[in-house]
């Protein structure tokens, strides 16, 4: 396709004008190093707030929405970023479900509450004013990515969000997503989409997941080149003074970004927009999102590397859980000897996935564990993932309650800096020299 032609059909489904604006490299907007927390169950419900987002949604149709927009305001609020403020936290993880996009939403199949948008606004622009970046994570998608996961919005042992279809509305929430982050001013803080939060381990059952990875960097970096941010090797014209664009295009090849799919997305998203009253602008940004992904060590079985996907600033995500088994035999020795050999981020970056952060861990274990190693188990992870880009820790907080239990004391950051396990500052440990006891000369895994 030439290159007139495909950048005129990308131009007349949004009517842009292209500035001229210059690609920033790197990670712009993110921190040096990343000391985040994770705002699960306030978008997304978790399992011990509700048994699953979408049932209750389609038990409850008519008051669903009243009664979800009391959750949001009360479970993240701006005592909540004060306290996240107050503790040096610099990131927040943002979990969100497909549906926050509504018009996504197949409403005689799929039942979720509606509102959350204006939560969503609302939030960003709390932590905004404390100095807090935002990651948006896509937690729930459309279809269910996650075998019987309860954070996908509805648990279900036969997820479809492996599917073209499930795959371009995905892609939708992509554009409507980069384009909200670009010129809507609440997003001010966005710096980074996340594509999916931890898709299936097994690459077998995720077919076309490789195509996805690919055409989310494409679709976020064309929607962006709309909105006047350039891709590598694509630099945006300036404007014309007689407001006819075309005439000024490159004879350039790009339709290695406007596909046919990426063109289908950037119409239906544009659709979309205009339902939501969002009139595409010029990027108050005028800098590239970071693309995110789960690290290619996520899945086995021959999975698809998102380093092979990157146009533009591009970063990696590893979770890391103890509790679920399978990382290290359940004693504090064990666990302190994995943790202080931990290779992910030498054995990522060999893949290039790189720069890596720990997008969630926490401090629960399969053993029952006291302050004194709870208070060794934050640093030595602190310390590990700390050698990559940083850590987002799950969760800010947890509800504190008898169906809780004692949840908080190893899930809660909040919890866990007035416990003392946690510093107060993020950056430091209690003992740096924690880990010598326990290094080896076999590499961990």
């Amino acid at each position: 396709m030439r290159a007139t032609s495909t950048l005129s059909q990308a131009a007349a489904i949004w009517s842009f004008i292209l500035p001229a604006v210059l690609a920033v490299p790197g990670l712009p907007g993110l921190p040096d190093k990343i000391y985040g927390v994770n705002l699960g169950s306030w978008l997304v419900l978790e399992s011990w707030m509700l048994p699953q987002e979408c049932a209750f949604a389609k038990a409850f149709p008519d008051t669903v929405d009243q009664i979800f927009d009391g959750h949001w305001t009360s479970w993240f609020n701006q005592p909540d970023v004060d306290a996240l403020k107050a503790n040096g936290i610099n990131t927040v993880r943002i979990p969100l479900g497909y549906w926050i996009v509504e018009a996504l939403v197949d409403r005689a199949t799929e039942f979720y509450p509606r509102g959350g948008l204006a939560q969503l606004r609302r939030g960003l622009q709390q932590l905004n004013a404390a100095g807090i970046v935002a990651i948006l994570d896509h937690h729930a998608l459309p279809g269910v990515a996650a075998v019987n996961q309860m954070f996908a919005g509805n648990c279900t042992s036969t997820p479809m969000f492996y599917t073209d279809a499930n795959y371009h509305r995905a892609l939708i929430w992509t554009s409507v997503m980069t384009t909200l982050s670009h010129v809507d001013s609440a997003f001010a803080n966005v710096v980074a989409i996340e594509a999916v939060n931890e898709p299936i381990m097994d690459a077998t059952q995720t077919p076309g997941y490789g195509n996805f990875q690919q055409n989310f960097v494409k679709v976020l970096r064309a929607t962006e080149f709309l909105l006047g941010v350039p891709s590598p090797g694509f630099p945006a014209l300036p404007a014309p003074a007689n407001g006819n664009f075309t005439a000024m295009l490159p004879n350039v090849n790009i339709s290695s970004i406007f596909t046919a799919e990426v063109l289908s997305v950037l119409q239906d998203a544009a659709s979309i927009l205009v339902e939501l009253g969002v009139i595409p602008a010029l990027s108050h940004k005028r800098t590239q999102l970071i693309t995110n992904f789960m690290d290619v060590n996520w899945q086995f079985n021959d999975p698809p590397n998102p380093a092979a996907a990157a146009n533009g600033p591009q970063g990696y995500d590893n979770h890391l859980y103890y509790v679920f088994g399978g990382v290290a035999d359940p004693n504090p020795t064990a666990y302190l000897i994995s943790i202080c050999n931990l290779p992910r981020v030498q054995n990522d970056a060999a893949l290039g996935n790189s720069p890596l952060w720990f997008g969630e861990w926490g401090l629960p274990v399969q053993f029952t564990a006291n302050d004194t190693f709870l208070t060794q188990w934050a640093d030595a992870q602190k310390l590990a993932y700390s050698k990559g880009a940083g850590w987002i820790f799950w969760n800010f907080k947890i509800e504190k309650s008898e169906l809780a239990e004692d949840r908080a004391r190893e899930w809660s950051y909040l919890e866990g800096v007035e416990l003392g396990f946690l510093t107060k500052d993020p950056s430091q440990v209690h003992d740096p020299n924690v880990c010598a006891p326990y290094i080896t000369a076999t590499p961990a895994t």
